[in-house]
Parts: structure tokens; sequence; C-alpha cells
């Protein structure tokens, strides 16, 4: 089999797993997924991080670090880099705490929104009371039956 063959094969394959939906659906989710992880990092970064910033006294864990070299005498952690070697422990302990905040907001939206769900599923309503003539042929429709 050629060159060219083998590639006439290999574009007739691509299109055939393109026109099953596969690599629209990947496309779709990818920028999905990216346009959630825009929004969650604003809604961390510009709003829920503020609010804790105030509420904790302005601390930020992002420029703590533990130096490995003793040449590093910097206090602060872009001057240390400079100086040496660094465990910028710092930046983790914040996505930690990012993570574990849009985990919980993600968790109370779930919450809230199962709660709504239950609202509505209530149970359907009681079929009315069967009528005094209903109730009269069923107990006629029993005594005969004896």
């Amino acid at each position: 089999m050629s060159v060219d063959d083998k590639g006439r094969r290999m574009l007739t394959e691509f299109r055939e797993f393109a026109m099953k939906g596969n690599v629209v659906d990947l496309a779709v989710g990818v920028i999905i997924g990216a346009a959630f992880g825009a929004i969650v990092t604003s809604l961390v970064g510009d709003i829920i991080m503020p609010i804790i910033g105030a509420a904790t006294g302005g601390l930020d864990f992002s420029n703590y670090f533990a130096p490995l070299s003793k040449a590093v005498t910097a206090t602060n952690l872009a001057d240390a880099k400079k100086q040496g070697a660094v465990l910028a422990y710092g930046s983790f302990l914040t996505l930690t705490i990012n993570f574990i905040i849009v985990a919980f907001v993600l968790f109370l939206v779930i919450r809230a929104m199962n709660t709504l769900k239950r609202k509505e599923e209530t149970k359907p309503a009681e079929p009315p009371k069967p009528s005094a003539e209903v109730v009269l042929l069923t107990e006629i429709r029993d005594l005969l039956k004896k």
C-alpha cells in the first residue's frame, strides 16, 4: 500500500470518526470545561477570596515559603526565588483552600437544587371519594357475589 493510499485511508477513517459526532462532542466538552473553569476562577478569585481575606484580616498564603538554601535571606517569595532554592508551599495552600471553597459552594448549590427538586415531587392528589351511587352499586355487587 502506498503512502498516498495510507493517507487517504486515514482521512477516510477520521471523517467517519468525526461524522459519528465524537470530535464535535469532545470540542463542545472542552469549550464548556474551559468556560466553566474561567467562571470558577473568577468566582473564587474575585468574589469568595476577598470576603475570606476581609474575614481573616487579609491573610494571604501565596507568599509562604521555606528556604532550602542558607543563601536565601529574603522575606518575600519573588526575591527568595532569585536568591536560591525555596519550597513555595503557600501557592499549594492557596490552591487547596480554593478547591475546598469551590467544592463546598458546589455542594451547597447541588443541595439546594435537590431540595427544590424534592419539593416539586410532591405526592399526587388522592383520588376523590366515590359518590353515594358508586358506593351503593359496590355494595350491591359485593352482596350478589355472596
